[in-house]
């Protein structure tokens, strides 16, 4: 005889060699297995993805906590392919709202992402994805990382040059400073 449960739906079986969309999708109906999955093969490399642009381990391990967590409240509202960019999605915003969080009041205004525009491939990412994968970006792997973490906090990530400042941990003079080196290579490496 089989125990009594509370659970609507069970979660379907899960394992390792369950894709990312599968994962995604029982965690919808609330396997805590596949988010336990998910976050083991993504936040390895959403941590060295995010520590790229913020030199504060705290901050990024708030951000992460905070991605997952998202994906637990949202995972039934996935409506795309693209698992991974969907997490890499929630776990940029989640860095940047901390950030804002931490030391800009006019900014923080406690609106959430939507979650709809988390999940689902916009305009920005499908350049984006060009941008790592064509000519700029095989241009901004030639930058030194100082340059580049500049341009991927400012342009890429849509940072200002106060929030870049506090997420590089350097003074805005600085950002600017780089910024301005940083399009000058690029505009000669891309004529």
């Amino acid at each position: 005889m089989r125990p009594f449960s509370f659970r609507r739906h069970e979660p379907p079986d899960v394992g390792a060699d369950s894709g990312d969309a599968e994962l995604i999708a029982a965690v919808a109906v609330r396997s805590t297995a596949a988010l336990r999955i998910l976050h083991q093969r993504h936040a390895p490399w959403l941590r060295a993805r995010l520590a790229r642009r913020c030199a504060d381990p705290d901050v990024i391990d708030d951000a992460l906590q905070e991605t997952f967590l998202a994906v637990w409240r949202t995972a039934d509202r996935f409506t795309g392919d693209n698992p991974a960019g969907w997490l890499w999605t929630i776990a940029i915003r989640r860095l940047i709202s901390a950030l804002r969080g931490r030391g800009s009041r006019w900014i923080g205004s406690g609106v959430e992402p939507s979650s709809a525009a988390a999940s689902s491939a916009s305009a920005e990412d499908v350049v984006l994805l060009g941008v790592q994968h064509g000519d700029l970006g095989q241009a901004l792997t030639r930058l030194s990382p100082e340059l580049r973490a500049v341009i991927e906090a400012t342009v890429l990530d849509g940072l200002t040059t106060k929030e870049a400042a506090s997420l590089l941990g350097i003074p805005e003079g600085t950002v600017k400073t780089r910024a301005m080196r940083a399009r000058a290579r690029l505009r000669e490496e891309l004529s």
